[in-house]
């Protein structure tokens, strides 16, 4: 007898439009380590968009002792970038927030309550140091849920000082973090411990959000791979992702 009620087969689409929206770029032209002028955010777009993208949020770094941005350059950066896809005709959906590095300086915004540039609604995009994490991490996820906003942990498969504590990814889980995951990392591009670790979240269905945390073009080509785009879908099509609703 044949029942009604087959379970749906997944779907792979052969790119990565099964995703939506990219919600971590460095797409904006000459305020951080990621594009370095007009032509070559353009480039990237267009390689994102051949790739099934149809909305980018893009988040240049907040890093003040690296890349001192605020709300008006990122601002001036996005006029600047949305004016030449106007020009060149590019029918491309684009917001501007940020990738808050967590030091003291960020501490300083929440606490003269500067208003934060959010992925959406409250949601905002947060980093550690890759060398340590804050010693007062907890505090600092706190503080920011205090002020009302929901913190999203960039890239955590990518911090090797918790590889060997798996606990504390559910310690940040606990404490209101949602937790974004770097496509590159899915294939091993930053090395097999960060290909491990984000392999650890997806089977403990703890990731909200898949970004390409795209910087320049040879990051565009490796998100080209068949087997990123296979495990992109595979995430995609099994975890209740948040892209989409960006």
């Amino acid at each position: 007898m044949f029942s009604f009620f087959k379970k749906k087969k997944p779907v792979f689409s052969g790119n990565l439009g099964i995703i939506g929206t990219d919600m971590h770029s460095h797409l904006l032209p000459g305020i951080d380590d990621g594009s370095p002028d007009i032509d070559t955010s353009v480039q990237l777009i267009e390689g994102l968009t051949a790739l099934g993208y149809k909305k980018f949020i893009t988040t240049p770094h907040l890093m003040i002792d690296l890349y001192p941005n605020n709300r008006q350059t990122i601002t001036s950066a996005y006029n600047k970038l949305t004016a030449e896809l106007e020009k060149r005709k590019m029918n491309v959906e684009i917001k501007a927030a940020a990738e808050y590095f967590l030091d003291d300086h960020f501490d300083s915004l929440l606490e003269k309550k500067e208003p934060l540039l959010t992925i959406k609604d409250n949601m905002v995009l947060v980093e550690f140091s890759f060398a340590s994490p804050p010693l007062d991490y907890k505090q600092k996820i706190f503080d920011i849920q205090m002020k009302g906003y929901k913190p999203i942990l960039a890239h955590p498969e990518r911090y090797g000082y918790f590889h060997s504590k798996p606990e504390v990814y559910d310690e940040l889980r606990h404490a209101g973090c949602f937790f974004q995951v770097n496509l590159l990392s899915l294939i091993g591009y930053y090395g097999r411990g960060v290909q491990q670790a984000a392999e650890r979240l997806f089977k403990k269905k703890q990731i909200e959000l898949l970004g390409t945390d795209l910087h320049h073009e040879r990051h565009l080509n490796n998100l080209q791979r068949p087997d990123l785009l296979q495990k992109a879908n595979e995430i995609a099509n099994a975890l209740p992702l948040l892209n989409a609703q960006l």
